[in-house]
């Protein structure tokens, strides 16, 4: 029997339908000489081991086969419930534990996040949609983590995300990494093509959670492809996110300060260049910067749109520069919205103008002609999304909740991260 639990680092790992698209790229990463944080992958047949255990297939098989929602989302709750909260396996217990104390030897917390068979795919990236936990202390925070990443397979947000492509949870399984947490002073992205031929970077203190959940405005530098830097723009960090359980320290004399030194970025550049070769063809990474150097955390294929040119009526109307999701140009009717509990009020064909580019806003991604966010970047998740769905997005767009009128007709460009309106 192959073993449940392999090193990141080893041959076995690559293997995208043991270990998944996340953990097999990086694997793959590792083998070409790319730095990794290294830890272990653990096999998706594991899910299956614990599910089978547990007694749950039958109910997995039956959430997408019912025709009453209600009865199919009671179905998802008794999986989720069965995972979380029911003990794993003996039989997976011992080759977890192993994993984590190999992880943890060298006194560093440890990290466990999902690499889904159908996740990291270059028509379903499920950006933002599973689970990652950072910053465990404990064999029972690791235990915890390793359910909680298996229970998020039945996630409402995931369920969804699935049925839109037709995909069923029951015909796949979820497989995971385990590795050591990356103290990170500096985290971040990078698009290692955009639709002008030229690469992308964005940078924020701490962790790049921030990043990917929206939460900031981070640093862009615009890099040719031969790595040379042809343009910084700061963002908003008004916090990072450290690694003592998710602690915010607020940064507002760090608001300005430059994130990344030119030989750092241009290091980016040459990391994205190299990924592309093990990857075949454009890549999205995450990676962070500890005291030790650069390393890569993800890397998956990049969807990469041509530039359009906007009708002439739209380059005379005002305009709010921001960060591109990198495809699609469109217009609709501007609904700005301050908080989630207004979404309700977006209407198919609309623009929404929001404050936080949140993985909420993914749901509305199905309908809306076009996002506009005061925070976010170019490689947070809705942007990976956006992208994905072909709808333009422009974040990091500095006031436009109140620049942007309410019911205004609205053009977004999501290549060239513009957004123009016009006044009624």
């Amino acid at each position: 029997m192959a073993p449940f639990v392999v090193p990141l680092i080893s041959s076995e790992a690559s293997d995208t339908l043991r270990f998944g698209p996340k953990a097999a790229n990086l694997a793959a990463l590792s083998r070409k000489g790319l730095p990794i944080p290294g830890g272990w992958a653990v096999d998706a047949q594991a899910y299956r081991v614990q599910v089978s255990t547990l007694g749950l297939e039958a109910i997995s098989r039956a959430v997408f086969a019912e025709a009453d929602g209600a009865t199919a989302r009671r179905r998802a709750l008794e999986m989720k419930l069965g995972l979380m909260e029911r003990p794993i396996a003996d039989d997976l217990l011992d080759p977890l534990l192993s994993a984590w104390r190999e992880v943890t030897a060298s006194g560093a917390p440890g990290v466990v996040r999902s690499s889904a068979l159908i996740e990291d795919r270059a028509d379903s990236s499920f950006a933002g949609q599973f689970e990652s936990f950072l910053d465990l202390q404990s064999e029972e925070e690791f235990l915890t983590a390793v359910r909680a990443c298996w229970a998020a397979l039945w996630s409402t947000r995931a369920l969804r995300y699935m049925a839109i492509r037709g995909l069923d949870p029951a015909a796949t399984a979820m497989a995971l990494l385990v590795q050591p947490l990356v103290r990170a002073r500096v985290s971040g992205g990078g698009l290692s093509r955009t639709a002008e031929g030229e690469m992308v970077v964005n940078a924020t203190w701490g962790l790049g959670s921030a990043i990917a959940q929206g939460e900031v405005a981070p640093d862009r530098y615009l890099l040719d492809r031969s790595g040379v830097l042809k343009e910084t723009a700061f963002g908003g960090k008004f916090h990072s996110i450290g690694c003592v359980h998710g602690r915010r320290a607020f940064l507002r004399p760090l608001l300005t300060e430059r994130c990344l030194a030119d030989e750092q970025v241009a290091e980016l550049g040459l990391l994205m260049r190299r990924s592309e070769e093990v990857i075949g063809g454009p890549v999205e990474i995450e990676w962070a910067l500890d005291e030790f150097g650069i390393k890569l955390l993800q890397a998956r294929p990049l969807r990469v749109a041509v530039a359009q040119v906007p009708d002439e009526i739209w380059l005379q109307r005002p305009r709010l520069s921001g960060q591109p999701s990198g495809i699609g140009w469109s217009t609709g009717r501007a609904r700005v919205v301050n908080c989630e509990c207004e979404l309700e009020r977006v209407a198919r064909g609309d623009v929404l103008i929001t404050t936080v580019a949140g993985p909420a806003l993914a749901q509305l991604l199905g309908y809306v002609a076009g996002v506009v966010a005061e925070l976010g970047g170019s490689t947070s998740h809705l942007a990976s999304l956006a992208r994905e769905r072909g709808v333009p997005a422009v974040l990091g767009v500095h006031e436009a909740t109140r620049r942007i009128p309410d019911g205004a007709q609205v053009a977004v460009d999501g290549v060239a991260g513009i957004v123009r309106w016009m006044k009624e």
